[in-house]
């Protein structure tokens, strides 16, 4: 199953097609309530009795992020082995865990407005809960999951690294700074979901590309470890952290500019396509 928001209404996705989850409930669905996560086990469910004449072809250009406001918004720093190479640091032993502000949340073809000359990029794949997870053990954990979309974790790196102590949730915050999509894919539509291939690009330059078996936590046990102190919620959003290649470890450093398009892919998933301004 497969689902989007287009023109701030769920939608279930198939192809370059969707069905209004709302109007093909009758209802019983709200077309832009939060219900959607909250009933996620009601909803996958319904989905497969919708018939093929409620699905109509869509325009790209009108989705929006598919999780409208997450509660919740964890970001794990240092989780890919190469990544954590290139900045000469070692594997952590335990998850390194911040959060990003929800207001930062964006779409998959909205426009970014650059706050500086020194933002960075972080492909990275983002888990979306689909149930109430508290001291959820890691062999469970999938079962809270309601499924995985792409995001970008951009940080303007002055910001995150100024003051005696490193302010990551900030620096990572501004408005844009979350951009998700296009589709909240659920992990049986995935083949492995442990081992999907990620990557990111400048217009045709790729940035970053790599794969999620590279993750030292991987999402069964982030969602052990993130559930064990605070309870993750239906529509909380986890992004799990990003692979090599990032502008702040190169020498010279390099940033993002304005006039450029960045494009964010991952394997079965989909693309960002954010236009920088």
């Amino acid at each position: 199953m497969r689902i989007s928001r287009i023109d701030g209404r769920y939608r279930l996705v198939s192809g370059d097609t969707a069905a209004d989850i709302a109007e093909a409930s009758g209802g019983a669905f709200a077309p832009d309530g939060f219900d959607v996560y909250e009933r996620w086990a009601e909803l996958a469910a319904w989905a497969p009795s919708v018939p093929a004449s409620a699905y109509r072809p869509f325009d790209p250009a009108r989705l929006d992020a598919p999780v409208a406001l997450p509660r919740q918004v964890f970001a794990i720093g240092l989780n890919y082995r190469d990544h954590a190479a290139e900045a000469n640091l070692a594997e952590p032993e335990e998850p390194l865990v911040f959060t990003k502000f929800p207001t930062c949340v964006t779409g998959p073809v909205a426009a970014i407005d650059l706050p500086s000359d020194h933002v960075d990029w972080e492909v990275e794949l983002v888990v979306v809960i689909g149930a109430r997870a508290h001291r959820v053990a890691a062999a469970d954990a999938w079962a809270h999951v309601a499924g995985l979309t792409v995001g970008q974790d951009l940080s303007e790196r002055v910001v995150q690294l100024a003051g005696p102590a490193p302010q990551f949730g900030f620096g990572k915050s501004f408005p844009g700074f979350g951009p998700i999509g296009p589709a909240v894919v659920t992990p049986d539509e995935l083949g492995d979901p442990a081992n999907l291939a990620i990557e990111c690009a400048l217009g045709d330059e790729v940035l970053q590309k790599g794969t999620t078996a590279d993750l030292i936590f991987p999402v069964p046990e982030l969602i052990a470890r993130l559930s064990a102190v605070c309870p993750l919620l239906p529509g909380d959003l986890v992004f799990t952290g990003t692979p090599a290649g990032v502008g702040g470890s190169r020498k010279p450093p390099r940033f993002l500019p304005r006039g450029a398009t960045l494009v964010s892919r991952i394997e079965g998933i989909g693309e960002l396509r954010n236009a920088l301004r």
